[in-house]
């Protein structure tokens, strides 16, 4: 690891006007002069293999606002504070209850370690985990822009098929913004420029051209807060993940769902797949093929079929189509029949 200067603001104001000093909006994020950090779960991992190289690191683990650190859940939804931990969040008595798919999507997603380590802002921010973007000698265009893929014809079984490019194919490996993003979750997030809010759903970016630039957030900008709105399906909502093993691992394909149901008739489907794309994916077409029908097997593979209808395997990755397929039924008809 490359040496560093860690700076530690008491708080919010005093942290923008130091990440606005030393930020270098034109650089891709691994480049960056300064980064913030929190749990440093992802980032010190990427510091370690000299594939993000900060001279200067931010800690926002002594800012001083009370908000940053609470969840609150009321009849409107729930307001999670970025530096939340995984852990405290997926144990809530609350968001069990009443949105168990961030519970189960938090739960899931890493080992009691490291939830207990990781803040919920910096889960969302985290990088992919593509073999050929940790490996510095191999030519990446989120690394080093314009050198190249390696993934495209390399060993690529992880790697995306939905909203993928010609410049890049590597997965998003988050579980917690699946379910942020079918439950339609805004960020409050603080920069130079003031404060904001943002559509989770408009956080990340696909690769497109510009796969380096991967979030719409100024360089000096801190999410401070994830909202989360309440409605008629989160409570009949899950997180169903499939993977290599059943310990501490990526999804291969996973699906958060959240239905409100008339008996068996979906009146609203809200549907995003992980381990199959380059973003947090929504899949809007599959949940308007549920729309006003009866959720049934054949009904929800008519939906999964529609969810992967654009998907662009390579040589390693095809049978994620069909695994993220099946993963989405047994979704869909598990969350059909909880007991809420």
């Amino acid at each position: 690891m490359r040496p560093f200067v860690l700076e530690q603001p008491a708080n919010i104001p005093a942290a923008i006007a130091l990440a606005s000093n030393f930020a270098a909006p034109d650089r891709p994020p691994t480049q960056s002069d300064m980064q913030f950090i929190a749990g440093g779960t992802n980032l010190a991992d990427y510091m370690k293999l000299d594939v993000a190289r900060p001279n200067r690191l931010l800690d926002l683990n002594r800012l001083s606002e009370p908000a940053l650190r609470q969840i609150r859940v009321t009849t409107e939804g729930v307001r999670f504070g970025a530096l939340v931990r995984m852990g405290e969040a997926a144990d809530d008595k609350d968001v069990k209850l009443h949105y168990p798919v961030i519970a189960d999507s938090l739960r899931l997603a890493a080992s009691g370690q490291l939830r207990n380590m990781a803040s919920l802002a910096g889960n969302v921010l985290q990088r992919t985990r593509c073999e050929y973007f940790r490996e510095i000698s191999w030519a990446c265009n989120k690394g080093q822009p314009g050198s190249g893929c390696a993934a495209m014809d390399g060993f690529n079984r992880q790697h995306a098929v939905l909203g993928v490019s010609d410049t890049c194919i590597a997965t998003y490996h988050g579980d917690f913004a699946q379910a942020l993003i079918a439950l339609d979750a805004n960020l409050h997030v603080e920069g130079s420029g003031g404060a904001r809010e943002i559509r989770f759903a408009n956080l990340h970016r696909l690769p497109g051209d510009t796969p380096h630039v991967e979030t719409g957030l100024a360089a000096d900008e801190i999410i401070t807060a994830i909202d989360v709105p309440a409605g008629p399906w989160t409570r009949r909502s899950r997180y169903l993940k499939v993977r290599d093993r059943e310990s501490y691992a990526f999804a291969l394909a996973s699906a958060a769902v959240a239905l409100d149901l008339d008996g068996n008739s979906v009146r609203e489907a809200r549907i995003a797949l992980g381990g199959v794309a380059t973003v947090p994916w929504r899949a809007r077409e599959a949940e308007a093929v549920l729309h006003g029908k009866m959720l049934d097997e054949a009904m929800a593979r008519a939906a999964a079929e529609t969810a992967f209808a654009d998907a662009r395997p390579r040589g390693h990755n095809a049978f994620k189509i069909e695994l993220g397929k099946r993963t989405l039924v047994r979704a869909l008809l598990e969350t059909r029949d909880m007991k809420v």
